[in-house]
């Protein structure tokens, strides 16, 4: 069940990244907080991640992980997570 609940978040979370980038909007929907995610230097994929992943405790460290490499200077405009992808669909996966 776990698993499951974990499968469509990350879906719900991929489903908004599709839908932002589709779009071509700007700002991130009240709630939602746009982050740039990916190892490559020239291409980073948008994801919009709910503001309540802010609180757990593996997002912080993919924080520390960009702050360690970004300092408050993030290349992208926007806050960016040099990780790759599918670590941070396992990692936010996982929560509710």
């Amino acid at each position: 069940m776990a698993l499951l609940r974990g499968l469509l978040g990350a879906k719900r979370i991929i489903s908004l990244s599709v839908a932002a980038t589709s779009k071509k909007t700007v700002t991130a929907p009240k709630g939602f907080l746009a982050v740039y995610v990916g190892e490559d230097q020239v291409q980073k994929k948008r994801y919009l991640v709910p503001v309540s992943y802010l609180s757990q405790p593996s997002f912080h460290a993919l924080l520390s992980k960009s702050e360690e490499e970004f300092g408050f200077d993030h290349p992208m405009g926007g806050l960016t997570i040099p990780c790759p992808e599918d670590t941070f669909i396992s990692v936010t996966s996982r929560f509710r």
